[in-house]
């Protein structure tokens, strides 16, 4: 990564700013600098090197003194993020503390805030589905919210290219409500998943299961392989940051590209608080950064920004960016701002044992599971709530733990130990949550944090649709499993709270029109057409599938409309 300016410059005037390094903001900066522009990327995070920085990526197990767990003392100090699994003795450094991440809960919201260079493209989950017109036409035909500004047509050349770069493994199905991408090889199935899906696709007809569409490398191609890429090395390492580059990150796909042109200067350390607007140009001029060490104030000036922040961090820096014209917020003249606020709500599902194939292993350790497509209110289908779920989950074989409540010894324990156990299998489902206008989040008029931001207040809750839809999701997934021939089913009713899947969305919407809308077609402000947002924050609805796919070819898209206009001199 030589061709990074580490440093701040002298020069602060760039031709575009790019707020966030993450899974947008590293798309945002490779196809702005590819395309010509001066760009500075703008990082509240420290510096995190591709490679040398993973430092917990190759130890063995037995280097860390928890194997993975919390201690006592760290919960403590970190009640938050302590309270799911991506905060974890291998990860915590990735995270910023609790601490540091001050926010409030009026009801409870799990909010996960990376602190590095790379931001949460280092620890996602890679699956990456297309949404389809079923999905972008669903707020227009219910009557939900507004409706979607663009339709599949329009975004589908987008998730072509940007696919073709990241490198999705997956298998075509043809199925209308999850479009096909341009795929890799698709990872192989375990036995019992395959046996399942073929009991699954027999006993209901129009139920569809898959291996995961993954952006994990089955093969690099010859374009992965020009940027350092290699292929999956099947580690299940893959939220330490992989030195193989064998999954998308921004370290390993949009850096590296945008870093070649010479055009890119990357600033980590970087709080930016607010933006700056000029009532007479009518355009944002630049950005408000407090470096998160040395506490200095500068400011950076560019003819375009990308907000790519974050769902959450984006809202709040437009929510703080206020003037005479845009008094709550920029771009707010339509009070949507701030509101909308979706995640995917999940944890409910059910599992059992499998019985049989004890001598079928499976190589390496696939850090991808399988996938069943939405079925539910779709054609002839209609259920007593809207929109649908799809599920995630998988087969595997139990570990040496089976054995450890036995009382044998000796060389048949010893043996024994060192067998796997039986298989099981459990399905997981991902529930779509409608755009409510009241679940909001909003910046508290007194607090701040260190670095002087007003703290981010909390505001959003699940609904009786949601509720609803979750008990089709325990009891399907229990009813397809009983008759693929698992046996002992357990349904699992857990909570999901907001926040909690990481797919927050929606609280700077695309729309038609100004006064119900923040963002128009392509990405831009409505009243500040210099300034774009494409990270979660604009989606319009949610679907049920993983959103980062579609944020990296929104991102792509918009990056050639600011250019094209640009050089037409109408931004």
């Amino acid at each position: 990564m030589a061709n990074l300016n580490l440093k701040a410059t002298q020069e602060n005037t760039y031709d575009a700013i790019v707020i966030g390094s993450g899974v947008t903001g590293g798309w945002a900066a490779k196809e702005l600098t590819e395309k010509g522009l001066k760009v500075i990327m703008l990082e509240r995070g420290r510096n995190l090197d591709h490679v040398t920085g993973y430092e917990n990526a190759t130890k063995p197990p037995w280097e860390f003194r928890y194997n993975g767990k919390l201690t006592e003392e760290q919960k403590a100090a970190h009640p938050k993020l302590a309270r799911d699994y991506p905060y974890n003795e291998m990860t915590e450094s990735y995270w910023m503390d609790d601490a540091d991440s001050l926010y409030k809960e009026v009801k409870r919201f799990d909010w996960y805030r990376p602190n590095i260079v790379g931001g949460k493209s280092i620890l996602w989950g890679r699956q990456s589905y297309r949404l389809s017109d079923i999905d972008f036409e669903a707020n227009a035909k219910e009557g939900i919210a507004v409706d979607w500004p663009i339709r599949y047509k329009d975004i589908a050349p987008w998730y072509s290219y940007v696919e073709k770069h990241v490198g999705i493994s997956g298998e075509k199905l043809g199925l209308p409500q999850l479009p096909d991408s341009e795929f890799l090889a698709p990872m192989e199935m375990f036995c019992v998943e395959k046996e399942v899906r073929k009991r699954i696709e027999k006993n209901f007809p129009g139920r569809t299961m898959t291996i995961g569409r993954v952006a994990n490398l089955s093969e690099a191609k010859k374009e992965q392989m020009g940027i350092g890429r290699a292929p999956c090395q099947y580690r299940a390492k893959c939220n330490l940051g992989c030195p193989y580059g064998a999954y998308f990150s921004t370290q390993s796909c949009t850096l590296p590209p945008a870093a070649k042109t010479g055009l890119l200067t990357l600033r980590p350390d970087s709080v930016v608080t607010n933006l700056i607007y000029d009532e007479n140009t009518k355009r944002a001029t630049g950005v408000r950064v407090v470096d998160s060490v040395s506490m200095d104030v500068r400011v950076y000036h560019a003819k375009i920004v990308f907000v790519c922040a974050s769902a959450m961090a984006s809202a709040a820096i437009l929510l703080n960016s206020t003037s005479n014209r845009f008094p709550n917020g920029l771009g707010n003249d339509s009070e949507q701002l701030g509101h909308n606020l979706m995640d995917h709500h999940f944890r409910t599902g059910a599992g059992g044992q499998w019985e049989g194939d004890l001598d079928k292993y499976y190589y390496g350790r696939r850090n991808n599971g399988i996938y069943i497509p939405r079925y539910r209110n779709i054609g002839n289908d209609k259920r007593d709530y809207l929109r649908g779920f799809g599920y995630q989950g998988g087969g595997r074989r139990g570990n040496w733990m089976h054995n450890v409540a036995e009382l044998s010894f000796g060389a048949d324990y010893k043996k024994e130990a060192t067998e796997p156990g039986p298989w099981s299998m459990g399905l997981g489902g991902f529930g779509e949550t409608l755009p409510y206008y009241e679940n909001k989040m909003y910046l508290d008029p007194k607090d701040t944090d260190k670095w002087g931001m007003p703290l981010v207040v909390f505001d959003a809750e699940y609904h009786e649709n949601e509720f609803k839809m979750r008990e089709d999701m325990a009891n399907d997934a229990a009813e397809m499993l009983e008759a693929a021939g698992v046996k002992n089913v357990r349904i699992n009713k857990g909570e999901s709270f907001m926040g909690m899947a990481i797919h927050e969305m929606g609280t700077a919407r695309m729309g038609r029109d100004p006064k119900t809308s923040v963002l128009n077609a392509n990405n831009q402000v409505h009243d500040v057409p210099n300034v774009f947002v494409t990270d979660g924050a604009c989606m319009t609805s949610a679907s049920c599938v993983n959103p980062s796919l579609t944020y990296m070819a929104l991102t792509a898209r918009a990056a050639a409309f600011a250019v094209s206009e640009l050089k037409k001199k109408n931004i």
